[in-house]
């Protein structure tokens, strides 16, 4: 499955990047961590309701927490995967 890792370069280069795979494979999946689940969210809309003409829709959506780090420096990170396809 395709994936798409949002984070810190502008949205429309994820947005871009995700329209030029759903065409060759009609489905992506938008992932992010942290401070970048709202830019994650930001690309899934701009593609379903912007650029993609309404042909392409939001499938499923994943939200869970990462532990990140080892001993003393673990800490819980939140994630979204977001699907979107035809």
């Amino acid at each position: 499955m395709n994936h798409i890792f949002v984070g810190q370069k502008p949205v429309m280069n994820y947005a871009m990047s995700a329209l030029i795979q759903l065409a060759s494979a009609g489905e992506v999946t938008v992932k992010a961590r942290g401070m970048a689940i709202s830019r994650a969210v930001d690309v899934a809309e701009i593609v379903t309701k912007r650029l993609g003409n309404g042909q392409f829709k939001v499938k499923d959506i994943g939200i869970s927490t990462e532990v990140v780090g080892e001993g003393a420096e673990t800490r819980n990170i939140s994630s979204i995967e977001i699907v979107v396809g035809k």
